[in-house]
């Protein structure tokens, strides 16, 4: 049976303009009688001659030995197997490794492809594929072989992708393979029973699809679309097969006429470009049909324009623009900024004068060839730029267990290979890996340092914490972002810069609250191991379910332990906001009342030239010397001292209070009230009083509220016995891991 007969993507047979609509490389030609060829064994057998000739047209001097006696092996190996649908078996690796040959594949990627069921189907083993072709063929056949059910059970599926994730991390090749492998088993999977099809057409959608698309390998990506699309959603797609047939019968041709035009418009431009019409498929004219209900005739296709030079496909777009009606919005430059998956090219539209818009894709025809075949087109990663018969020079000698480097590999795929191998099994791995692969935009976000972040769209800076420092991220307490104090959930954006703050504190812990936060895998399984890992206290609600008691001691409090809230045992009140409606007696004058400063020995004296009067530090700037100061005159014979640049003196000056003339005295001790800003962690309170006690400074008041958006904060009132030690009390503070400033007090609402 024939993969068209039994492939229920297919469409039914068209003829005349419809014929336009087939793939531009039709890969499913493969007759059964090139398979009963003579195969003698001094020459290319006769089977693989649609092999050979695909894989010459892109490698002319492609030594073509080890594919002949891959196709010795792998034939003699598969003898007398028969496929469900009826075909030898031999057929399906020939099929798989046609696919990989149109697509541009080389010479070892070939060899494994027509090898890479033997040792998962017949009795040839990895060492005897080692021995016979070498290192590379070796570790390509490897991966893409199947791990047994009999060993792993329900398992062996994730476990497998798992397998072959981390062989792709070492060489790409390996997913080329399987891609291929798994698109010529779509095209026959009518033989098998419904439920099935369903099941691998799913495994297809939501892993192989992003991953054909994230390797940029589009060709077998839309194709894999459109026979996953068949399957699971077979009323939709035979409607839009339908409106594709109709299109195809109609006698105009706006694609056709607007081709026509461009073509003429870059002749008389001088510029030599190939224009084709790139019918859509499947998928993109149901979505298309989606987003603007009728269709018409331009909607079912794009020009693409071919050129020899990156510099050409601008001169193509400005010709365009000049000579045609450009659509602006429509316009994206993926050649100055490619995509994360390698595809570079300019997207334009032009609208015609009937008000149907053309698409418009410019590239050069080496931007095609990766357009198309993505990784599959970089060749052997492994091969000398000027010998490239020396491809497997890089490993022939290592063993196949060893880690290679590929230079090939995308960072995203990278940070897939950081996160699997801290998931703790089978069944998180496998739905991580869908969640994972479903984020199929990608962002970069920069370091301070010049380093570059790839994070998927919507991750935050939790996420871009873990991608920078893995399990250490626990230690993060905050990031700026642009240069402005941003919280942990700040969702970043492309071109970004974020500094991370991390703390010093070996035994740091995470936040719950960051799980919300988390986008990637990487975050959210080490955040989750940890807090497997450091089960939480019991709650006081808890504690009293189980009748014990839930009061903490005053040490537990003051290291953070015992209440789910540290900070509360130092809350209180927050002080009301001064109105100037209370000018007549303000509130920093009864914060003055409430701060009798000389009354306290060592305190900073403030002296005043007025007899009788009485002088108070007002609370609202907590003045110290040498600050510059001023006085104002209240009731009772009290003169309030204020720093100049206080809030609390303009105020005063505008209802026409008058100005006393104060002055610092000799006395050196002093008290102050200070404002900490800092990221909630735990033990933040001791740590951060050891720190103000190791200054001499001794706590009168203190104020904490409660977290707010990850952020704590502070308000100290100390006794200095000095006041030449508040700078250095203040840089003690900042210096305690999680503060990000303290200030002095200015206003009573500050």
């Amino acid at each position: 049976m024939s993969a068209e007969a039994t492939n229920p993507a297919t469409p039914g047979p068209v003829t005349g303009a419809a014929a336009r609509w087939r793939a531009r490389i039709d890969l499913r030609r493969l007759g059964r009688a090139a398979l009963l060829g003579p195969a003698a064994r001094d020459r290319l057998p006769d089977a693989i001659g649609h092999v050979a000739e695909a894989h010459r047209a892109h490698h002319p001097d492609a030594d073509l030995e080890p594919l002949r006696r891959a196709w010795v092996l792998a034939e003699s190996s598969h003898r007398g197997q028969m496929r469900k649908s009826g075909e030898p078996y031999i057929t399906h690796p020939l099929a798989v490794t046609l696919i990989l040959a149109e697509l541009g594949a080389e010479t070892t990627t070939l060899t494994a492809s027509l090898l890479h069921d033997t040792v998962e189907d017949t009795e040839v083993t990895l060492d005897q594929v080692g021995k016979e072709f070498g290192a590379e063929v070796r570790f390509l056949v490897d991966g893409v072989t199947k791990l047994e059910k009999v060993d792993y059970g329900a398992a062996a599926e994730p476990e497998t992708f798992r397998k072959m994730l981390v062989a792709t991390g070492n060489d790409v090749r390996v997913m080329s393979i399987k891609l291929a492998d798994r698109l010529h088993n779509m095209r026959t999977l009518g033989v098998m029973r419904p439920e099935k099809q369903a099941r691998i057409a799913k495994v297809t959608r939501d892993v192989l699809i992003p991953l054909a698309e994230r390797l940029g390998v589009q060709a077998l990506k839309t194709e894999l679309e459109d026979l996953v699309f068949a399957i699971l959603h077979p009323e939709e797609y035979e409607h839009t097969r339908e409106l594709i047939v109709d299109n195809a019968s109609r006698a105009d041709d706006p694609l056709a006429e607007i081709a026509d035009e461009v073509r003429s418009v870059l002749r008389e431009a001088g510029i030599p470009a190939d224009v084709v019409i790139r019918p859509r498929h499947f998928v993109s004219v149901h979505r298309v049909a989606r987003k603007r209900g009728r269709l018409r005739g331009a909607d079912f296709g794009r020009l693409l324009v071919l050129v020899g030079e990156d510099a050409d496909c601008y001169g193509v777009l400005g010709e365009l623009h000049t000579c045609m009606t450009p659509v602006v919005s429509e316009f994206k430059d993926f050649i100055a900024v490619p995509k994360f998956n390698l595809y570079q090219s300019l997207h334009t539209a032009v609208a015609r004068g009937d008000g149907q818009v053309v698409e418009v894709l410019i590239r050069t025809h080496q931007m095609h060839k990766v357009a198309e075949a993505g990784v599959v087109a970089l060749g052997n990663p492994y091969a000398s730029p000027s010998d490239p018969s020396e491809a497997t020079s890089a490993t022939t000698g290592a063993g196949t267990d060893e880690e290679r480097v590929d230079p090939t590999r995308p960072g995203w795929l990278s940070r897939l290979l950081d996160w699997q191998a801290a998931a703790p099994d089978a069944d998180t791995f496998w739905s991580t890996l869908r969640e994972d692969l479903a984020q199929d935009r990608e962002i970069t976000v920069f370091r301070p340092d010049g380093g570059t972040l790839g994070l998927p769209e919507g991750a935050t800076c939790v996420d871009a914490a873990y991608a920078q420092y893995g399990e250490d991220a626990h230690a993060c307490l905050g990031a700026r972002v642009n240069g402005r104090l941003a919280t942990l959930s700040t969702v970043l954006k492309d071109g970004d810069t974020v500094q991370l703050l991390m703390g010093q504190d070996p035994a740091a812990e995470p936040s719950k609250e960051w799980l919300e936060h988390a986008h990637t895998p990487a975050a959210r399984i080490a955040i989750r191991r940890w807090i497997a890992t450091h089960p939480s206290p019991e709650t006081p609600e808890e504690i009293a379910e189980r009748g014990g008691t839930a009061d903490a001691t005053a040490e537990d409090v003051q290291a953070g332990r015992g209440d789910s809230n540290p900070f509360r045992a130092f809350a209180a009140e927050p002080p009301v906001a001064d109105t100037p409606d209370s000018v007549g007696r303000s509130i920093a004058e009864s914060q003055a009342s409430d701060n009798p400063a000389a009354d306290r020995p060592g305190a900073a004296v403030a002296l005043v030239d007025q007899p009788g009067a009485t002088v108070r530090l007002a609370g609202c700037c907590t003045p110290v010397p040498p600050d510059e100061i001023t006085g104002f005159a209240v009731r009772g014979g009290v003169v309030t001292v204020h720093r100049v640049e206080c809030a609390a003196v303009a105020r005063m000056k505008s209802v026409g209070r008058t100005e006393v003339g104060v002055r610092w005295g000799d006395t050196a001790g002093c008290r102050v009230t200070l404002f900490a800003e800092s990221f909630g962690r735990p033990h933040l309170l001791a740590d951060l009083t050891e720190a103000m006690a190791g200054e001499g400074a001794e706590i009168v008041s203190a104020t904490v509220e409660p977290p707010s958006q990850q952020r704590v904060r502070h308000t100290y009132t100390v006794q200095l016995p000095d006041a030449a030690r508040l700078p250095s009390l203040m840089r003690a503070m900042r210096n305690v891991a999680g503060v990000y400033d303290v200030s002095r007090a200015q206003t009573p609402g500050a």
